[in-house]
């Protein structure tokens, strides 16, 4: 008699609360190797020396969130060119196994079939291949627009041409220091993270079984750099770089989040093996 008499009320309930839980439920997160970067001088990477002469090696991942309501692509790595032909210069070397485009492929996608691109800043391994997705709406913050567009960026003919085409994207601005809601369900939100570029966000999913997941784009580009609290030399604010290093530190102790360095190889390496998603 309870379980007819409850039977119907948890229906009811379902019924109310069951598309966002659902559509929780459906969240996939999918790391894609997008390339990898070799150093003979790591020194750039840290404004008190502490890299001076000391090789380094990193991973340039691209991530897939899948949702019910779109499809978003995180960072696009370094240009598909490299599987081709690697690169080198100075004393910096570009690999990449297989081009972003393939490994869609894996997934009975292209890229006309994503409705959604964010970038964490434009630095060349995160913007390398954005171009290819200029059909999708663009996830950007108004200050890393102007800073990828502006007079400096575009004398880099090769550089600019990987992303060129997104200049008359659709575009959904990421303003002020608020989260911006992807799909208004909570389930990944962009975070303002001004510092390492004027415009630099970090990449905030909640998966319905692994938790909490920060993606925090160049935050840190070395293992060592995160306890350290390392500002790479680059940097175009140092004082605005430790105030997000702050704010996501906070947010990663109050979420219980799973903190990806994305350049840090055992980051990447602790996720599922594409085309496996974490859930």
């Amino acid at each position: 008699m309870r379980t007819k008499i409850l039977a119907p009320v948890l229906a009811l309930a379902a019924a109310c609360l069951g598309g966002s839980v659902a559509e929780a439920a459906d969240v996939r997160l999918y790391a894609m190797d997008c390339g990898r970067i070799s150093l003979k001088d790591a020194d750039m990477f840290a404004d008190d020396g502490a890299y001076k002469g000391v090789p380094k090696s990193m991973v340039v991942p691209c991530y897939l969130i899948r949702h019910p309501k779109g499809d978003l692509v995180w960072d696009t790595g370094i240009p598909e060119s490299t599987a081709d032909k690697p690169a080198s210069e100075g004393g910096e070397a570009l690999t990449m196994k297989r081009k972003l485009t393939d490994q869609l492929k894996d997934l009975g996608l292209t890229p006309a079939d994503i409705e959604y691109l964010s970038i964490s800043h434009s630095h060349f391994d995160h913007i390398g291949n954005a171009g290819l997705f200029a059909g999708a709406t663009w996830i950007v913050d108004p200050d890393e627009k102007a800073y990828a567009f502006r007079p400096e960026a575009r004398k880099d003919a090769k550089g600019f041409a990987a992303y060129s085409a997104l200049e008359t994207a659709r575009t959904i601005p990421v303003e002020g220091d608020a989260l911006h809601d992807v799909f208004g369900d909570g389930s990944v939100q962009v975070v303002p993270t001004p510092g390492h570029t004027p415009g630099h966000t970090v990449l905030l999913v909640r998966l319905p079984e692994a938790g909490a997941v920060l993606l925090t784009g160049d935050m840190w580009h070395i293992a060592e750099s995160r306890a350290a609290r390392r500002v790479p030399r680059f940097n175009v604010d140092r004082t605005k770089t430790l105030a997000s290093m702050d704010r996501i530190e906070a947010l990663a102790a109050k979420e219980k989040a799973r903190v990806i360095r994305q350049h840090v190889p055992e980051d990447f390496e602790s996720l599922p093996k594409f085309p496996a998603a974490l859930r």
